[in-house]
Formats: structure tokens, C-alpha cells, sequence
């Protein structure tokens, strides 16, 4: 009851409460994929070309159960809200997922001839197979814990999920070089450390639940099937699953664009946003309490208190996002040493540091659109938070991008130009699309 309690507070207390759990799992989680490129690299060409041929793959592995665990939350939430019965909600959500599992599972089958349409052929095809195949038998886990944490994250427990995620990639970091290179697994020990390490993370979190350490009970004997509820949970599932593709294909258009500009602009932008995505782990971790908490205010009826939740989301958000923004501006001569410091890579060290003084520009202005895409998604709005999401990456990011680099002869600056106000004017229209729905459901209500 403490973390339905939390979930039900003062939104000046939950947020916070709610919010720092969930920062640090995806801290843990980007030390992780950064150490484990590094474990990876040591490989060679043809194994980083592997992963990367597989990648596109897995992101609609990841898409599909980061909408499902985004929708279970913010349906759990608004139950909660409104009294409803959460364990029906709950139940409906693994039988979803049971059915996701099922889907995925039967890529295993065809996966070679995949591979060769993106692009894989002979030794990376071989290895892509290896590495693939092994993520794809454990693709039911990575479903599986996406619903738990989805669960618990909606009800407030996100301490919960932090140590199952933080367990996790702890084990990962460890497990890879010993499969890899002591157990000379090679590329599929990469492939078997990330599926253990999943597992254990997963044991965690139904140890969670078979303890009754939550508020929401999961037993499947007493569902009362109810489309209604499939239906609520899909509504933000589904849109939240294609703004991640979404974000995935625009990036994959932006390097095309980026290619014509500069010989060396992907390798400029790439270590760009990597720095970047450090600022983004406080946002994604505010946007997750901001669903559970505007999720519940939506689902109690409680106009104010979302309102509140909304302003309070952004205002904190803002002055993480702006202090981090000025650190990364202030120190882009020292971060663009960590990319440059080979003599092969010292050659784009003028343009990285100049990407790193405009880029981080953004980062407070996406404090707006991180938290209006949240908050949408609490209040079981799907539709509208990838509304914002293609017109931020698609409508404004790859066309002022597009304008600023080719239409006013801007090259590549003109990319990282129009990339930085892409952000900028889709947070803020995001903003009022949020605010003047809040103020149509007080008036409403009055």
C-alpha cells in the first residue's frame, strides 16, 4: 500500500519519489549497452556489423514490449485513480504479452531470410544468425519483464523494478567478457550474457509478485475476459510501440541526409547524441512517474491534482534538463576528447566540439514534450502522444533539417540546426496541446 499511497500523494513528492528509482535503471541500463559495444568491439568489424545488422530487428522486439509495458502502466494507474479492479487489468496484460511472446518466437524460424534482406551475407550473416537467434528464443523474457515492470511502475512501485533492472545489467556487464572471451563463446556470448541477465531480472520481479511485495495481484484463473480492458491497454500501447519505430526510421532518414552533407557528419552526430542520451535518463525516468501519477489524478476524476502533477513535472524537469545542458555546452572541448583522442578520430574534433555548443540546446525545451507525451499517455491518450512524437521527429525534425542544410546551403550545421528547433518547436506545441486538454476537462467538469 506504501507505493499506491506515494502514487496518490502530493504530486510534489511522488514525482520525485516515483521518478528517481526509474533514473537510476536507465542509468544502469545505458552503462550496460556501452560496456557491452566495448566487449563486442574487441571481436572485430564483423561482429559490431552483425550487431548492428540485427539491431533493426530487435527495436521491433523493444517497441513492442516498451508499449505494452507503457500501456499496462498507465491503465494500472488510472485504475487505481478510479477504483478499479487493477488484477483484472493486470491478468489482461500477461495475456497479451503471452500472445507478443508467441509472435516473436515464430521469427526464429525465418530469421536467416530476414538477415539477408537487410543486408547480411557471409560472415556477418553467420554471426548476425548466432547472436539473433539466441536473442530471439529469449524474446518471451524481455516481453515478460516489460509487463511486470509496467504493472509495478503504474502502481507506483518503482523500487521494485529498479532493483530487478539494476540487478540485471550488473550481471550482464559481468557475465560478458567471461562468455564471451573466457568461455570463447565469441559473438553469442554476447547473445547468452544479455538473455541471463534478462532472466535473472525477470525471477526478480516474480519473486516480487509470488511474495505479494505488490500491490497488484496477478492470478490468471480469475480473469473475466473484457475487451474493454484490451482495448484501454492497447490504446496506449500500440501508439506508444510506433513512436519508437517512428524514432527509429527517422534517425535512419536523418543519416542519409547527414551522409550527403559530410563525409564525416554521422560519426560527428552519432558521438553527438550519444552524449546527449545522457541528458535524455532524467527525462525518460520524470515521464515514467508522470504517467503513473496523471494516469491516477485522470482515473480519480481529480482535474487539479493532474494539473498540478502536469506543471510541477515540467518545472523539475526544466531545471535538470537546463543545469545538464550548460555542463555538456561548458565542457565540449573536454567530452569531445573522449571521441577524438586517436589519430584517426581527431579530424572531426572541431566539428564535434561545435555540435556539443548547439545540440544540448534542446534538452530543457524537451522537458515540455517529454512530460505533455507522458502525461497523454496517462490519461490513456495514446493516439496524441504519437501524434507528437511523428511531429517531432518526422514533420519538424528531418524537415527543418532538411531546410536549414540543402534549401539555405547550410551543410551539416544546418542539420544539427534544424534538428535543435525540430525539438524546441515540437516540445512547446506539445505543451499547449497538453494545456488547453487539461483546461477542456475542468471546464467540463465545471
Amino acid at each position: 500500500m506504501e507505493s499506491v499511497e506515494i502514487l496518490l500523494g502530493d504530486p510534489r513528492k511522488s514525482i520525485p519519489k516515483l521518478s528517481f528509482p526509474i533514473i537510476i535503471s536507465n542509468l544502469a541500463f545505458t552503462l550496460y549497452n556501452f560496456a557491452d559495444g566495448i566487449w563486442v568491439a574487441g571481436l572485430g568489424a564483423d561482429a559490431l556489423s552483425a550487431i548492428g545488422i540485427f539491431f533493426p530487428i530487435f527495436m521491433i522486439f523493444l517497441a513492442l514490449s516498451f508499449g505494452l509495458s507503457i500501456g499496462l502502466s498507465s491503465a494500472i494507474s488510472r485504475g487505481i485513480g478510479g477504483g478499479k479492479d487493477v488484477n483484472n487489468i493486470a491478468n489482461h496484460g500477461v495475456i497479451i504479452g503471452l500472445i507478443i511472446s508467441l509472435f516473436l518466437l515464430t521469427t526464429h524460424f525465418k530469421l536467416g531470410e530476414i538477415l539477408s534482406l537487410v543486408g547480411a551475407k557471409g560472415a556477418v550473416l553467420t554471426l548476425a544468425s548466432s547472436y539473433g537467434g539466441i536473442l530471439v528464443l529469449a524474446s518471451p523474457v524481455l516481453v515478460f519483464n516489460s509487463v511486470f515492470v509496467g504493472i509495478l511502475n503504474g502502481e507506483g512501485n518503482t523500487k521494485m523494478t529498479m532493483y530487478a533492472n539494476v540487478v540485471g545489467s550488473v550481471i550482464n556487464i559481468i557475465l560478458d567478457p567471461i562468455f564471451i572471451y573466457l568461455l570463447g563463446f565469441g559473438i553469442s556470448g554476447a547473445a547468452l550474457a544479455s538473455a541471463v541477465s534478462m532472466l535473472i531480472s525477470l525471477l526478480i520481479l516474480i519473486y516480487v509478485f509470488s511474495t505479494k511485495r505488490s500491490f497488484v495481484r496477478i492470478v490468471l484463473s480469475k480473469i473475466r475476459f473484457d475487451f474493454r480492458v484490451i482495448f484501454d491497454i492497447l490504446r496506449v500501447g500500440i501508439p506508444s510501440s510506433f513512436s519508437m519505430l517512428t524514432m527509429s526510421i527517422s534517425m535512419a532518414i536523418l543519416n542519409s541526409l547527414i551522409v550527403k552533407t559530410d563525409i564525416y557528419g554521422v560519426a560527428v552526430f552519432t558521438s553527438a547524441w550519444r552524449v546527449l542520451s545522457f541528458g535524455f535518463i532524467p527525462l525518460f525516468g520524470i515521464a515514467a512517474a508522470t504517467t503513473a501519477v496523471t494516469g491516477a489524478a485522470y482515473g480519480g476524476k481529480n482535474v487539479e491534482k493532474l494539473k498540478s502533477a502536469l506543471l510541477y513535472a515540467v518545472r523539475l524537469a526544466f531545471v535538470v534538463e537546463l543545469c545538464i545542458a550548460v555542463v555538456m555546452i561548458l565542457l565540449s572541448g573536454k567530452i569531445a576528447l573522449l571521441f577524438t583522442y586517436s589519430e584517426k578520430s581527431e579530424i572531426i574534433y572541431e566539428e564535434l566540439v561545435e555540435t556539443l555548443r548547439v545540440m544540448p540546446a534542446f534538452l530543457p525545451f524537451a522537458a515540455f514534450g517529454f512530460v505533455s507525451n507522458s502525461t497523454f499517455q496517462g490519461m490513456g491518450k495514446g493516439e496524441r502522444a504519437f501524434v507528437i512524437t511523428f511531429l517531432r521527429t518526422v514533420v519538424l525534425q528531418l524537415g527543418l533539417a532538411f531546410l536549414f542544410a540543402f534549401v539555405l546551403g547550410f551543410g551539416f550545421f544546418g542539420i544539427v540546426v534544424g534538428v535543435t528547433f525540430g525539438n524546441i518547436l515540437a516540445s512547446l506545441v506539445a505543451f499547449l496541446w497538453v494545456i488547453l486538454t487539461v483546461r477542456s476537462l475542468a471546464y467540463s467538469k465545471s
